[in-house]
């Protein structure tokens, strides 16, 4: 039987670092993203250079009808899984007044409804002669209140809270569930010019998305359920635990104020309030 590693968002930067660390381990894989030309360009390299087996699915996770046709091809291709690695999610930058209804609407549709519906629905076609691997993309913001990405911050509180219940749910199944919750992470121009913004505090707490990728399912394969990359990540989460919340989002404010004036230039006052 051919078991395959299911990747969301397979095609960024993140998700082809996972794809490459399994691929490395010899294990098959599965991605799903909505960009067909860099899901066909990396599944093709991954098969030349591990001469492991890799497939793909064309998806727009936002999409309720896409994701029926998703498990639809799935059911019909007859794949089985031996993990799941929820990497897709989305952020839109600026206050919550200032996102539009779309935007908002779209990061808790990738961020929650899709890793929840693909984590039920996957289950459904595991190989369950084996342990089942679920890794879930949190994020250092998951466990802090975030002005300016209120949305994304709480969308991934909620990611976490649900993957330490479910590990529970599961742990007696043949199932583990492990949380990774990075720092910054160099992916793609935007989020390098965001974390050069930073200054000091970016760099400390950014990185390397191999490392990452490759660290996080040693984690998973130990069956721990939280893993946060770099010592002053795992510090600052720390002492995050002796502050309050409140005085946290305020810090937290004025941080991103002095950010996005350095990456984007003068703040208005309606983006500020």
């Amino acid at each position: 039987m051919m078991n395959y590693m299911c990747i969301t968002g397979g095609a960024g930067g993140l998700g082809k670092a996972f794809a490459v660390e399994c691929a490395s381990r010899g294990w098959n894989v599965f991605l799903v993203d909505i960009n067909s030309d860099a899901l066909e360009r990396i599944t093709e390299g991954l098969i030349n250079t591990y001469g492991i087996s890799a497939a793909y699915e064309v998806c727009d996770l936002t999409s309720e009808i896409s994701r029926a046709r998703l498990y639809s091809a799935i059911r019909e291709k007859g794949y089985i899984f031996r993990g799941l690695i929820n990497v897709a999610g989305i952020d839109y930058e600026g206050t919550f007044l200032e996102n539009s209804k779309e935007h908002i609407r779209t990061i808790v549709r990738l961020n929650i409804e899709a890793n929840l519906e693909m984590t039920h629905e996957i289950m459904k076609f595991r190989n369950k002669s084996e342990v089942f691997r679920i890794i879930n993309v949190a994020s250092m913001a998951a466990f802090y209140p975030i002005p300016v990405k209120a949305t994304y911050a709480a969308s991934k509180r909620f990611l976490l809270n649900f993957s330490l219940a479910l590990r529970e749910e599961l742990s007696a199944s043949g199932v583990t569930v492990t949380t990774l919750c990075p720092g910054g992470m160099p992916t793609n121009p935007l989020v390098i010019k965001c974390i050069e913004a930073q200054g000091f505090m970016g760099r400390i707490t950014t990185s390397n998305v191999g490392y990452v990728a490759s660290r996080t399912i040693d984690h998973a394969l130990k069956g721990k359920a939280v893993y946060i990359p770099g010592y002053a990540n795992r510090v600052l989460r720390f002492l995050g635990r002796c502050v309050p919340q409140t005085a946290i989002a305020r810090t937290l404010l004025t941080r991103w104020r002095e950010a996005y004036k350095k990456s984007h230039g003068t703040l208005t006052m309606e983006v500020l309030l």
